[in-house]
């Protein structure tokens, strides 16, 4: 089921959601300094964007337990072994792969998540974390979200590096659709799809109500319009869009720092 909602039910959602989750992730200091400190995200974000896009969507389009999807989890398990990474945190970034796109369907999506489909995403993903090595992934839906909302009420503070991954990742994905002097009309529009506390933590300024009105609005439109069409016959599958980082394609070890 995951496959079915990450790929021909909601791929515009997911991705979008799981872009924006990214900077939820800056808005702990200790785990932005530790992605300043690599200079993955500073010096080579392309190439660190295209890698977590591409690992993710290996292990959801083959499965976790697939010989693709076993090879992405030992590729990120990996990379996470040259650093000392707290389980709270990996628990952290976990629940953001659950949460964030269940939200952004709520909002934006040409209709809610079903139960069955929220619980499936739930334990895809509370699967993945097992085969990372997780510690204490809790057991229910309910449980993990209260564990996702209480982090971020401790965790979430300013750090210049909180603001320096967040400047280079929002520049990137303004690169996708934006001329680079046009970035500077275009960020706000990212910052209007972020809520304060992230803001805050991100040292953003609060950006004008109109916008997130205006932008909520397009969004909602879009899912009305999304409900009208069929869905997609075909899988949009993430690991077969050109990448910039790699023109003639990859294997799973091309991904990750070297």
């Amino acid at each position: 089921m995951t496959f079915l909602i990450a790929t021909c039910a909601f791929p515009f959602d997911v991705a979008r959601s799981l872009e924006l989750a990214l900077f939820r992730t800056y808005a702990v200091p200790r785990i932005s300094a530790l992605l300043h400190s690599t200079g993955e995200l500073t010096e080579r974000t392309r190439k660190r964007y295209d890698d977590t896009d591409l690992l993710l969507s290996e292990i959801i389009e083959h499965g976790y337990d697939s010989s693709r999807g076993k090879a992405a989890i030992a590729n990120i398990n990996g990379q996470h072994a040259r650093y000392p990474i707290r389980n709270e945190d990996y628990l952290y970034v976990l629940s953001t792969f659950i949460y964030e796109p269940i939200r952004w369907i709520d909002r934006y999506g040409y209709r809610t998540l079903r139960a069955s489909e929220r619980l499936a995403w739930f334990y895809f993903w509370q699967a993945v974390g097992e085969r990372m090595n997780i510690q204490d992934i809790p057991l229910g839906y309910e449980e993990f979200e209260q564990f996702n909302i209480a982090y971020e009420n401790a965790r979430f503070r300013f750090a210049q590096s909180n603001r320096d991954v967040a400047r280079q990742t929002s520049d990137l994905l303004l690169g996708f659709y934006l001329p680079r002097p046009l970035f500077a009309l275009g960020r706000p529009a990212i910052h209007a799809l972020l809520d304060a506390p992230l803001l805050s933590a991100l040292g953003i300024p609060a950006q004008p109500a109109w916008l997130s009105r205006v932008l909520t609005r397009a969004l909602r439109v879009r899912g009305r319009v999304a409900a009208a069409l069929p869905l997609h016959q075909r899988p949009v599958l993430r690991t077969r869009l050109r990448r910039a980082t790699y023109p003639v394609g990859y294997t799973l070890d091309d991904l990750g720092p070297k």
